[in-house]
């Protein structure tokens, strides 16, 4: 049980868990924005009273696509919400921080390969270099 114990209280899992409470609120504020804001004003443009009562009929058959819109416009503006307000932001956070380090090597003039900065002859092609 040790063991288990320690794993449960990892801060990668206990971020997951925080993670998932957190997008399963934001998934209900997603559905609840578009089933009362989008779909009344989708419904008002093609003058229907309920958008997720859209369906057609074959064979006796009836398929309900109004719902399937609903969560089609639910994932869309979920994606587009992650996207915009975590991944962009938390790209341009990694690239600030993250900078290319200074190089250590340089290209040989003559064959191209990787040399040591201060190297004044290649070890590949043994031309001689200017000093970097």
């Amino acid at each position: 049980m040790r063991g288990f114990k320690q794993f449960l209280l990892r801060g990668n899992v206990v971020d997951l868990a925080v993670g998932i409470v957190i997008g399963a609120a934001f998934a209900g504020l997603v559905s609840a924005i578009v089933k009362d804001l989008l779909t009344p004003l989708i419904s008002a443009v093609a003058k229907l009273p309920d958008f997720s009562q859209l369906s057609f009929t074959i064979n006796g058959s009836r398929f309900l696509y109004g719902d399937f819109l609903n969560a089609l416009l639910a994932f869309v503006i979920a994606s587009g919400a992650a996207y915009f307000l975590v991944v962009l932001p938390v790209n341009k956070l990694m690239a600030s921080v993250k900078r290319m380090p200074d190089p250590t090597t340089r290209k040989c003039s003559e064959c191209l390969s990787d040399i040591p900065l201060q190297a004044v002859r290649c070890k590949f092609c043994t031309s001689t270099l200017a000093k970097a």
